[in-house]
This record gives structure tokens, sequence and C-alpha cells, in this order.
């Protein structure tokens, strides 16, 4: 009754709702996992208990050790970083360099495009980097996991050179004849609409120098009243004297080669199927080992580096690795839930309720069907919070639909990859919007509540730019279109909400 229907999608619904309405995140997803493992075993209380902890919990805790690994060594490295001085000392610099609001966000906004490797590895290290700068110039800690999140993941999506790019091009490897899974991903990102018009969203609002829904009342007390919104305990001891710009720059750069080398490294590239091959590694590669790979090595690297250099003794770094540790403890907590949640979503058949919708669409909806692909992407993507789970999905399906002839392959291919970003970034059980509170230090909830109305923004015109690209199937028309939509959408806006003080 429960398994390969509706009733797949309703335990993520339920946590989804719970989380929003009371704004407690780790009773809600419980829930939802407790309504899936009943859904799965007929009620039976037992059976009931032994998936919840055995199919859930414990597989959601071995099936992603490294990336929690990853996300512990992040932390005693920021702790390193921000104890050496070298955190205080950058926005020493930032105060003396980057003047206004505006300023702060753009910057943040570049780090966020520059670290385009993984969006964890992006949410965590813009976070720890440009908190000092934001929380200096009174952007609330909302509108930074807003700019770090809607960073993160479009620019992952976009770039042919990431985990993202590795995981839409291996699931699309062999499923259609004439080009591999990287060069159909390479094809697809002119179309990818969601995920360009978000970058080009976040620059234009910050320009414009206005903000509206939930944001708004945050941003206007942080700038206002100086209340950043941040969770984390003030940090009352005085900062190191001795800490320098280096002491940040040095281990963020080393983290960023080594965690990139590591990747390659796991794909083969020193040795294997794809030696020597840059990007063919980086398709082979498995995140969830690569990066531990590079940051155990750059976390032995940072603590070595910051005692020879004397603004930290072997003792105090030590300390970090608790305070780190500990630092990371909610958001790996929530992710554990969030993960066996999804566990139970797959189990109870989502995957073949929307390959049924979809293959019974495709005969009638034909040139609207990138449109279609993209809402349906977005409420998989929503509903279970993986982009990469909807990739799995959703990409078979789109290529056995579509002639490898026509060009709305191409143009359903992006549809399929914007709405799983786009279901992201709304999403409150999505890793990656986890990652960006996690960064920005933030709470969870908030982020979600805060962000919803600028995705859904963005969302609505690229759905009608996927209408306009299914029907003309041509790039130029379909962007101006999107761009000028988008455009007068911010312009009617502001006008509406008024122009912030800055």
């Amino acid at each position: 009754m429960f398994t390969n229907s509706f009733w797949a999608l309703v335990p993520p619904i339920i946590a989804i709702g719970l989380a929003l309405i009371t704004k407690e995140t780790y009773s809600s997803l419980f829930i939802g996992i407790v309504v899936g493992a009943c859904f799965i075993t007929g009620f039976h209380p037992v059976q009931t208990v032994d998936k919840i902890i055995n199919d859930g919990l414990i597989k959601a805790i071995s099936d992603n050790a490294g990336i929690f690994l990853f996300l512990v060594i992040l932390g005693i490295i920021v702790a390193l970083v921000n104890l050496s001085g070298g955190s205080a000392a950058f926005g020493r610099w930032a105060k003396k360099n980057i003047k206004t609001r505006v300023g702060a966000s753009i910057a943040t906004f570049v780090l966020g495009i520059l670290i385009f490797i993984d969006d964890y590895f992006n949410c965590l290290t813009v976070g720890s980097v440009m908190r000092p700068v934001t929380d200096g110039h009174r952007i609330s800690r909302q509108k930074l996991a807003f700019l770090i999140d809607a960073t993160a993941a479009p620019v992952c999506m976009i770039a042919p050179i990431s985990s993202w790019a590795a995981a839409v091009s291996s699931t699309a490897e062999g499923l259609n004849n004439g080009m591999s899974g990287i060069q159909l991903f390479i094809k697809a990102i002119p179309y990818n609409l969601y995920s360009i018009l978000t970058l080009i969203f976040i620059v234009t609002l910050t320009l414009m120098k206005f903000d509206y829904g939930p944001m708004r009342m945050y941003e206007w007390k942080a700038e206002k009243e100086g209340e950043l919104g941040a969770i984390e305990p003030e940090d009352e001891s005085e900062p190191n004297a001795k800490g320098r710009l280096v002491d940040l720059l040095i281990p963020i750069i080393a983290l960023i080669v080594l965690c990139t080398i590591g990747m390659i490294y796991v794909g083969g590239f020193f040795g294997g199927d794809y030696a020597g091959d840059f990007i063919g590694a980086f398709g082979n590669t498995d995140a969830f080992v690569g990066l531990p790979w590079g940051g155990i090595i750059a976390l032995v690297f940072t603590v070595i580096y910051l005692v020879a250099r004397r603004v930290l003794t072997f003792t105090k770094a030590m300390e970090c690795v608790k305070k780190g540790f500990f630092a990371m403890v909610p958001p790996i907590t929530i992710l554990v839930l969030a993960i066996s949640l999804k566990s139970m979503t797959s189990e109870l058949g989502a995957a073949e309720y929307v390959h049924g919708i979809m293959l019974g669409a495709s005969g009638s909806l034909s040139n609207f069907l990138p449109a279609v692909i993209f809402i349906v992407a977005c409420l998989l993507a929503f509903a279970t919070g993986t982009s990469w789970g909807t990739f799995g999905i959703l990409i078979p399906i789109v290529t056995a639909i579509f002639d490898p002839s026509s060009p709305l392959l191409i143009i359903g291919i992006s549809a399929c990859c914007a709405g799983a970003v786009c279901g992201d970034h709304c999403s409150p059980i999505s890793d990656t919007t986890i990652m960006a509170s996690a960064g920005a230090q933030c709470d969870h909830v908030t982020h979600v509540s805060t962000q919803l109305p600028y995705a859904i923004t963005v969302a609505l015109v690229s759905f009608v730019g996927f209408i306009v690209a299914g029907i003309t199937k041509n790039l130029l028309i379909t962007w101006v279109v999107s761009l000028v939509l988008l455009f007068a959408t911010m312009v009617v806006l502001r006008a509406k909400t008024g122009k912030n003080a800055n």
C-alpha cells in the first residue's frame, strides 16, 4: 500500500512541515524517520525500531563516515586558525580594505565562486573565512548563510571540474549514444537557468541594496541593533596578537590544494585507469574519501606550521581537536537524521513513483517537458533533500524520453540539474543547506525560512525560462526572456519593499 506511491513522499513532507512550523529540526526529522519506518514495516513495533536503528541511523553513519570525518577535520582547522589569531588578522585586513556592506557581500560571493570543487568544502570554508568580515559590517548570519548556500551548489553545478560534475556525468554515462557523461554535462551548462540565474540574482540583490521576506527583518536587526543571529557562544578570549594574515591564508590554501590532490588521487590520477587524466580522475573520484584524504594531511600541516611559527604551543593546538569536534556535532547530527530519512524514502520507492509519473507525461506534454522536469526535480529534491539522488532518479528517465538527436535532450538534462539545485536550496533536510547553516553558524530552520523567498523567486523565473526553451529550442531567446523577467521582478520587489538604509 505504502510503496511505489505518493505515500513514499509523506515522511519527508511531514518532517519538512514540522520543521518549518515548530522551528525544531531534530525532533521533526526523527518523526519523519519513524513514520517512514512504520510505512515500510506495516506498523510492526519491533521491526519499526529495528528499521530505524539498523537501516536508518547506523547505516547513515557508516555510509557517510568519510564526510563526517571531513567535517570534524574542518572544524579543528577552523579552531586552530581562530586560536592562532589568523581569523582576527583577516578581520583587521578586511576592515581596512572592505569598506561597505556591499563589498563584504560581494567578497563572500567571489570567494564562493572560487571554491568550486565541492559544495561541503565551499560552505564551511567560505563561512569560516568570511564570518569576521560580514560580522564587522553587521550583515546577519542568515544573510551570510544565504550567500554561502546560493553560491556553493550553483557554482559546483556549472563547473566541469567539481564533485557535482562527477556525480552528474557518472549518472549520465552510457545512457545516451554518441556522448560521454561529462560531454552531456558540459553541453547542458548553458541551459542551467536556475544555477546561473541564482548567481546573477545574488549580485543584483546586493547592488540594489534591498531585501524582502523574513530576511528583511534579520538584516534590519543586524544593521541597526547589532543582532547578528549567531548561535555559537561568544569567545571572550583576547585575539592572539602574534597572528598574521598568512596564518589564515596558508592553512586554507593548503586545504584547497591537498583536497584537490586527494580527490584526483582517489580517482586514479597517479596510477590506474585515469593516470594523467585530470578530468577523468575527477569524474571517477569519491569525494567522501578524497576530501578526508586531503583534509587530514592539511590538518597535520596546519598544526606543524602554527607551532613552528610559535603562534600556538602544541598543547594549545591539541585543545582545538576537542573544540573543533564539538563545533561540528550539531550539523553532523542533522546530517545523520536527514540521511536516515532519505533511506526510508528510497526504500518506500519514491524513485519508482516519480519514474511512472514522468513516463506517463512524456507523450502528451512534449515541448513543455523541460519545465515539467524542472518542477518534478524541484519537488523531488525538496522532499528527499538530495540533489545527487534526484540526478540518479531523473537523468535515466530524461535520456530515455528524448531522442538523442533532439536539442530537448540537452534542455531536459539542464532542467533536471537546475531543479535538483533549486529543491536542494529550499529543503530543510538538504545536506548542502545544513552545511551552509553550519558555515554561517546560524539557526538551520531560520536559514531555510529566510532563503526560501529568494529561491522561489529565481525558481519561478527559471520555470518560465524552461517553457521558452522547450518551445523555441533557442539559447539566446531563452536567456533574453529569463534575464528581462528576473530584472523586472527584482525592480518590482524593490519598489514594493522599499530601499534598505545602508
